[in-house]
């Protein structure tokens, strides 16, 4: 069944109309007519919904019964430093269809890609259209929210900073994310922090420390960039029992 997120200001007695954009979608490429059902998202919450009317570009949406939620009780924010080329770009979808709740990319003194002005502008309207078509197509009734690049010196003051945060790094090798979950195992939120292809160097590390991070490792392998993420999300989804559907 085909999901859409209509605009949660134009509800209305159980009705809502879907954006302009989804609505030439749902009419011209879906072929969707008045009486077809669909799902949509309003207010995070997912229901079974009818189109009432069409009328132009102007879509109608009647909301019938509630569906489950598909969000973690977990809250992951990932920051990710800036990888080359367009390795981001996977990161973000994948990172969707795994569950995260917020995606910060970050500069670090390491990463090649190095953006101006109207570049984090630009990207970041990229990774903001990527994470909602990977929120579309994976069922979240959520789609993450995605800064624009900061800094270390800046992470603080610009982002709403997770209960505890975790970075991977090579340097660290006995704590991992079982000895992690163990001693936090009723965590809401929680933060990852990944590094570049050159990884995290030891004064970022120290800085990081001093922010509250705590250093992990993922084992005895160098794991890539776009690896390194996805696999400490996916550890710590499991390992919080948001890979159960009970």
């Amino acid at each position: 069944m085909h999901r859409f997120y209509p605009d949660p200001g134009s509800e209305q007695n159980g009705f809502a109309c879907l954006t302009p954009e989804d609505a030439r979608h749902a009419i011209k490429v879906l072929r969707l007519r008045e009486g077809d059902h669909v799902e949509i998202v309003l207010n995070e919450l997912p229901w079974i919904a009818e189109i009432a009317s069409v009328q132009g570009d102007r879509v109608v949406l009647r909301k019938l019964e509630p569906l489950p939620s598909t969000e973690p009780a977990l809250r992951v924010t990932l920051f990710q430093g800036i990888p080359k080329a367009d390795k981001m770009d996977w990161i973000v979808q994948k990172a969707t269809e795994l569950g995260v709740s917020e995606i910060v990319p970050l500069t670090l003194s390491r990463c090649v890609t190095r953006l101006d002005a109207s570049d984090r502008i630009r990207k970041t309207d990229r990774w903001k259209k990527i994470s909602r078509e990977a929120g579309k197509q994976s069922g979240r009734c959520v789609i993450p929210q995605v800064h624009e690049p900061v800094s270390i010196s800046g992470l603080t003051s610009s982002v709403m900073m997770p209960a505890i945060s975790i970075v991977p790094w090579e340097g660290e090798k006995e704590y991992g994310p079982c000895s992690f979950h163990l001693e936090h195992p009723n965590l809401t939120s929680l933060g990852i922090l990944i590094g570049p292809e050159g990884g995290i160097s030891v004064e970022e590390i120290n800085l990081l420390r001093d922010i509250g991070f705590l250093p992990v490792t993922l084992g005895k392998r160098i794991l890539r960039t776009e690896t390194a993420g996805l696999a400490a999300l996916a550890a710590m989804m499991c390992l919080y029992g948001e890979m159960e559907n009970a």
